[in-house]
């Protein structure tokens, strides 16, 4: 009995004194934050999606302050916020047109396997493996990972098996663009007439593979090309491509896409 009243004495006389030890510790070591880093880190968003290039809000906030980042290297908050830290900070906030993510591929379920991958259901894993599982090489592995990476709940799967961008929720913070190994987001800009289109397909293969493998995707037919009015559809490498410089959103190339691989965005 004595054994286990020591026991018991002897544990708790050191659960205190390591606590106070811990206690100065933390007291002799405090490093005091900036009360202005607390208010500009209350207006972020709290995602640390890493899209600013830091490792998370508490790290833009102080490239912020420092100068060594502008405001419009956060793409995730949110326009009043941004002007408030502006105002914190006295700093000249310019406008910058917002930007969404466009998935280049719309092969998913559609486009054929060439051996059965019973791995991870990661894209990252299927594409160690012989660049993955899809016939097509340049094409969507169809598991998800930009779904289950993106902060903002902005991408879902389809019923085709592709992934599709929920543009109301896209703040083009690139996470996709980062995780895709396919490298098959691109950001481009949301509110212009001139972006109302983009190509769904990332094959450099030539037609005929193309329909062997896929059937929905660019087969560089040139009729985008000879069909629009402003000289913004090009093929280059077999592949269709928006020059969104001249693009008026005239639709005339969706209009004779044999494949329908020119699509319309959801959000105009």
């Amino acid at each position: 009995m004595n054994v286990i009243l020591f026991s018991i004495l002897t544990l708790s006389g050191l659960g205190i004194f390591f606590g106070m030890v811990l206690a100065y510790a933390a007291k002799k070591f405090h490093v005091p934050v900036d009360p202005m880093i607390e208010k500009i880190l209350a207006k972020l968003p709290g995602a640390n999606c890493g899209s600013c290039g830091k490792a998370g809000c508490m790290g833009f906030a102080q490239a912020l302050l420092a100068g060594e980042l502008d405001l419009h290297s956060c793409s995730v908050t949110a326009a009043e916020n941004k002007k408030d830290i502006a105002d914190l900070l006295g700093l000249s906030l310019g406008e910058k047109a917002k930007k969404v993510s466009s998935l280049h591929c719309c092969g998913g379920s559609r486009a054929k396997d060439r051996f059965l991958y019973d791995g991870m259901k990661d894209c990252l894993a299927a594409s160690l493996v012989l660049g993955g599982q899809k016939e097509c090489r340049y094409g969507c592995l169809t598991h998800g990972t930009c779904v289950k990476a993106c902060p903002f709940d902005a991408i879902v799967m389809t019923g085709d098996g592709y992934p599709k961008v929920l543009e109301d929720k896209c703040t083009a913070c690139g996470v996709c663009v980062n995780v895709c190994p396919k490298g098959l987001y691109q950001l481009i800009p949301y509110e212009s007439a001139k972006a109302k289109i983009y190509v769904a397909c990332s094959s450099l293969d030539a037609g005929k593979v193309v329909m062997s493998v896929c059937g929905v995707g660019c087969i560089a037919c040139h009729r985008c090309e000879k069909a629009c009015p402003h000289g913004a559809m090009t093929v280059i490498d077999n592949l269709a491509r928006i020059d969104y410089e001249k693009c008026t959103g005239c639709m005339e190339c969706v209009k004779v896409c044999p494949t329908k691989v020119i699509k319309v965005r959801s959000g105009v």
